[in-house]
């Protein structure tokens, strides 16, 4: 398939520049096992949902990853933290009027020195005697997505972080997560619903588009997980029960089918380069829960390989006609597995 079979036409208007008032005021659109769509509000899901299916959610928390500061030169220099590697370690996107070299030093909100030592691809190699998690407490911005065209305000610090995140490590939040509020939680807990937690620190790479012609030539990037034995026992419990396993987000969908890349659920800790798209084998997920995502996404060919191709372009041509609103603050999609994929 082509990275263009991945395009759609989304009006400006209908990206969310905002989180609404309240984590569960968000509309759900329902692609039910036989394909056709139902238009929801996001407290249904408690009518999705019945007792002994799993909701498997990403723990990974957001850092404060987006740092601003000046060369010795006196040239501005934005950093984009993807990875830390250690207390002292990182690796980052920099932008800056001309690209620093090895050795070059940046000051980052007048008091914290940051030293460049390499590159790993379109990646920097980056240095602080200072401990990172200290200096992105002090000088950290939330590091919202390219298409939220504000500056990040304090809200933000609370509302681009789902209420669950506990594992810090994220450039970006797993937004499906965003919709659940604690009540909403407790709610589906006394219901039955189980729930399980895997990690999976997203990085700034879920924002780029697929650049090749051909979608099998596509480069996936690397995102660290973990799926626990103890999320492997509560797959086979849910399954032995005859409930469903849910993933809420895609970052829950790739832990899980890497995890299960053999077919067999195992647990598994490390790197993942795992890419979903059209004709794949799902091997562990029986219903995504998830936000609508960017054209030519790699997020799109996921949802596309589940939910199938003709019906997922439909379906998102509904979405952009009854107005929904798009990306990291918009609004759900809870996708059966379909009986027929087409």
């Amino acid at each position: 398939m082509y990275t263009r079979d991945f395009d759609y036409h989304l009006p400006d208007e209908l990206i969310a520049q905002q989180p609404l008032p309240n984590r569960t005021d968000s509309r759900l659109l329902l692609l039910d096992t036989d394909s056709r769509i139902h238009d929801l509000v996001f407290p249904d899901i408690t009518q999705l949902l019945k007792a002994d299916d799993l909701l498997v959610f990403n723990n990974t928390r957001v850092l404060a990853a987006r740092l601003f500061g000046v060369k010795a030169t006196g040239g501005k220099v934005e950093i984009l933290i993807e990875r830390l590697l250690n207390d002292n370690a990182a690796l980052a996107h920099v932008r800056a009027s001309k690209s620093p070299r090895a050795g070059t030093l940046l000051r980052v909100a007048g008091q914290f020195d940051i030293e460049v030592t390499g590159r790993q691809g379109s990646l920097f190699e980056l240095r602080s005697t200072t401990n990172w998690h200290d200096i992105l407490d002090t000088a950290g911005h939330m590091p919202l997505p390219p298409y939220i065209t504000r500056a990040d305000t304090s809200d933000d610090l609370q509302r681009y972080q789902t209420v669950y995140a506990s594992q810090p490590g994220a450039v970006a939040a797993p937004t499906a997560g965003l919709h659940f509020d604690d009540s909403l939680l407790k709610a589906l807990r006394e219901q039955g619903v189980k729930t399980a937690e895997v990690t999976l620190h997203v990085g700034a790479g879920t924002f780029q588009p697929v650049r090749a012609e051909k979608i099998q030539d596509h480069d996936m990037h690397a995102e660290w997980l973990e799926v626990s034995e103890q999320v492997c026992e509560a797959v086979a419990d849910c399954k032995a029960a005859g409930g469903r396993v849910i993933a809420v987000g895609t970052t829950s969908v790739r832990s899980l089918e890497t995890a299960a890349a053999s077919g067999t659920l195992h647990p598994y800790r490390g790197d993942s380069r795992l890419f979903i798209s059209p004709g794949y084998p799902f091997h562990v997920v029986d219903a995504i829960l998830t936000n609508f995502h960017l054209p030519q996404s790699t997020l799109l060919m996921l949802v596309s390989a589940f939910g199938g191709y003709q019906t997922m372009k439909q379906t998102y041509q509904h979405a952009v006609a009854q107005r929904y609103r798009f990306f990291s603050y918009g609004d759900a999609m809870f996708i059966e597995k379909p009986i027929h994929a087409i």
